[in-house]
């Protein structure tokens, strides 16, 4: 039969069934309403509506994808093998039916959430740029936010290109403005850690609880081939909250021609970003980043490296004397 002997319904129906599936447009009711049948429609360019609200229920489990940025990638993979690991489903990283129905994935329809920009927010004193060199950082008052784009991004753990695509006409730096923003809403219990595991061949931190439970996963950079973390057991010792950084290349690395030592201020956009978790092995420790979109995706100088709010979650789950395992 031609083409055009087809009734509009059939010609409907057969183009649903051959043709591929048309792309949803990036809007919060977009993301908010996706269900399964939403998980082919990849768009061409941009964020995925059905991998925000992906990205954003794992997190809500606090298995981090990392940066929400409705970007099928590395990170998002290694939280949903991670996801099926946890519910004993079959090995993959792949959403399925199975596993987004574990994720009440078509009932839920809070992902994307408002928020209003506040006095407080507009007042924030950014830097004007963050330079690369540590000489001239040092001379800084604070390694703070550059503008509140990237501020109000990380705050609720979203890619600034996320936020702008889901806010295209905001002003983000206008009090009062109103926002759609990702509403993560974690809640793990303070103190309930009782072990952590690196482990270098997945780039993931496992963190455990009573009974040997997986309670947090982040994905993390652990180390490099030049400046490989350390092996075997440890133990944290202590926790730096909005942290200075010393530099000191005879105990770590040289960066540049630096060969001073030197302290940094504190800030978001410090070498350690807003949290240092110390451990016994001198110099080294578990931090969080200015860069959150390259975390797990390029080398650290030994140290665990970990997005800012994966970072300060995992300061209100542990305690000095826990201990920390590097799996090779």
């Amino acid at each position: 039969m031609s083409i055009r002997y087809l009734s509009a319904a059939m010609l409907a129906a057969w183009l649903a069934a051959f043709l591929p599936q048309t792309a949803l447009a990036l809007t919060p009711e977009a993301v908010n309403a996706a269900t399964f049948a939403d998980s082919g429609a990849k768009p061409a360019t941009g964020p995925d509506p059905f991998i925000v609200k992906l990205q954003v229920l794992l997190s809500r489990r606090s298995i981090s994808p990392g940066v929400i940025d409705g970007l099928d990638g590395e990170n998002v993979r290694k939280a949903v093998a991670q996801f099926r690991r946890q519910e004993r489903l079959a090995p993959g990283d792949e959403i399925d039916e199975q596993a987004w129905a574990i994720l009440a994935g078509d009932k839920v329809d809070d992902v994307i959430g408002a928020y209003r920009v506040s006095d407080k927010d507009s007042a924030y004193e950014f830097a004007d740029s963050i330079p690369r060199d540590y000489a001239k950082q040092a001379e800084m008052k604070r390694l703070a936010y550059v503008s509140p784009q990237e501020m109000l991004a990380e705050r609720f753990h979203m890619s600034e290109g996320l936020l702008s695509a889901l806010n295209p006409s905001a002003d983000f730096g206008k009090t009062g403005e109103a926002l759609a923003v990702v509403n993560v809403r974690r809640a793990l219990e303070k103190g309930s850690a009782r072990r952590l595991e690196a482990v270098k061949s997945t780039g993931m931190l496992v963190v455990y609880g009573e009974g040997d439970a997986i309670i947090a996963s982040y994905p993390a950079t652990i180390g490099s081939e030049a400046t490989p973390s350390p092996s075997g057991d440890h133990e944290i010792e202590r926790i730096a909250r909005n942290p200075n950084y010393t530099y000191d290349p005879e105990k770590n690395f040289q960066q540049g021609r630096n060969t001073e030592r030197m302290i940094l201020p504190p800030g978001p956009n410090g070498p350690v970003g807003t949290i240092w978790i110390a451990l016994s092995k001198p110099t080294f420790g578990i931090h969080g980043t200015p860069e959150p979109s390259k975390v797990s995706k390029t080398s650290s100088h030994g140290c665990v490296r970990l997005t800012n709010w994966d970072a300060e979650e995992l300061a209100q789950l542990v305690a000095p004397g826990v201990p920390v395992r590097f799996v090779d």
